[in-house]
């Protein structure tokens, strides 16, 4: 038996088969760049139009399926991008674009006072009241003059328009903002700040919830026609895993579109969680454990755009054009040109440059705004260790580590004394998914 991996990213759509060991199938993968729709006049607007994301994937599908890649496929997973949603109108069409993680336009309403206890708020839902979730995200889309019967995720969209139903899993629930991640409930309070009941939200996938495909899409895909549908892991729980940091014993640094450090911790259903720190956050990988870390919004974004902005060469010619430069030496950066993700609320356009002379070069720039991301994500590895107390191996992982051995040496240098290690698997995201699906989510990555 077969496993097909979706990776539902923020810049690409990706389709990947791997076999009943999670290895991937050679030349079994499909993928399809996707363009955000950023807006112009710096307001913060990040947004994906669900149904040319619905295409891409379908794209991916076919091409697979043309390729003779979607044969014996018995099982369907998918890593997706968390905390986005969409508007819905009675009928479940999108009343409006998705909008991302990357916007940050939200804001609370007039008035509006969040949580009664901020902390014990945190500590149940491992989330903040924050632009970033939905508690903040469904009153401002209301306030736009939408009157959305219900929400949903970018994911549960696109799975409910292939399966007809699709549930929302734990995962993708958690980083909504609005779940218990002990009791794995729908949070009421945080369901009362939002300004919703759990009718205008997907309903959570019960244990061992398994779809199929609607007839329309079976006979567009025969091979797929028997195949179970699992229930959706969100993209950094699935990168955790793929990268083999499945425990507390090891942490994942991934750098893709943006960045994040996390570490997996056993918590199965129902069992009280330990106390997590005010800066960092908290999901569910499933019912049974959770991840624990912080993000930025610059990773692989900021590594494209600064390279491009600077007009610097790509691949081995920036690797030579850096090779002389020391990390951390000269350029210092404040990598947030996006923004803050949660807790902070720096809005977009917050990136900054110091010590910066008529001598510095292009490169120097560049390589100052790449060590800046190093030094933010061992800010919050400290933190994270002071969970587990003691000192956690690390895993580097993600496209854009794997396109700088530069940068990789650079945030070697950063978490020294740490072990580090290095995984070259550009696609993480799916291998996690696979691994998950097939109940082999403690094997190692080696």
């Amino acid at each position: 038996m077969n496993v097909l991996a979706l990776d539902l990213g923020t810049s690409s759509v990706r389709a990947m088969v791997f076999d009943d060991r999670a290895l991937a199938r050679p030349d079994a993968l499909a993928r399809r760049g996707f363009d955000l729709s950023i807006a112009a006049d710096d307001s913060g607007g990040a947004t994906l139009d669900a149904g040319e994301y619905l295409a891409a994937l379908c794209a991916c599908l076919d091409e697979l399926a043309k390729g003779g890649h979607l044969d014996d496929i018995g099982l369907v997973a998918a890593s997706a991008q968390w905390h986005s949603v969409l508007p819905l109108d009675a009928a479940g069409r999108p009343l409006g674009p998705v909008v991302t993680w990357l916007d940050t336009r939200p804001a609370p309403p007039d008035g509006a006072t969040g949580p009664l206890d901020p902390e014990a708020f945190h500590q149940r839902t491992g989330a903040w009241w924050h632009r970033f979730y939905w508690t903040v995200k469904l009153p401002w889309l209301r306030g736009l003059g939408l009157a959305p019967a219900r929400y949903t995720g970018l994911v549960e969209y696109i799975l409910g328009e292939l399966l007809g139903e699709a549930p929302m899993s734990v995962s993708q629930a958690s980083g909504t903002g609005l779940l218990d991640t002990a009791a794995l409930e729908w949070d009421p309070e945080a369901l009362e700040i939002a300004g919703v009941t759990t009718d205008h939200v997907p309903a959570l996938a019960p244990l061992g919830w398994l779809g199929r495909l609607r007839p329309e899409y079976a006979r567009r895909w025969p091979q797929l026609a028997g195949a179970s549908w699992c229930p959706a892991i969100g993209d950094g729980a699935a990168s955790n895993i793929g990268s083999g940091a499945v425990d507390e014993t090891r942490a994942a640094v991934t750098v893709g579109t943006s960045a994040a450090v996390r570490l997996v911790q056993p918590a199965p259903r129902g069992v009280e969680l330990p106390p997590l720190p005010h800066r960092l956050w908290r999901y569910r990988v499933d019912d049974h454990r959770v991840v624990t870390g912080a993000a930025y919004s610059a990773g692989g974004n900021l590594f494209a755009w600064a390279r491009r902005e600077l007009r610097l060469p790509d691949g081995a010619a920036l690797e030579e054009t850096l090779q002389d430069i020391a990390p951390f030496a000269g350029v210092r950066a404040d990598p947030r040109l996006g923004g803050d993700r949660p807790p902070g609320t720096a809005p977009a356009g917050s990136g900054a440059l110091s010590g910066i002379g008529f001598g510095t070069t292009a490169t120097e720039l560049f390589a100052g705004m790449m060590t800046g991301v190093c030094t933010m994500v061992l800010g919050d590895l400290e933190v994270l260790e002071s969970t587990v107390d003691h000192r956690v191996a690390v895993t580097l992982g993600g496209g854009a580590i794997a396109a700088s051995p530069w940068w990789r040496r650079a945030f070697e240098l950063a978490l020294a004394p740490r072990e580090v290690a290095h995984v070259d698997d550009p696609e993480v995201g799916c291998t996690g998914a696979a691994l998950v699906a097939l109940g082999r989510a403690d094997q190692t990555s080696g």
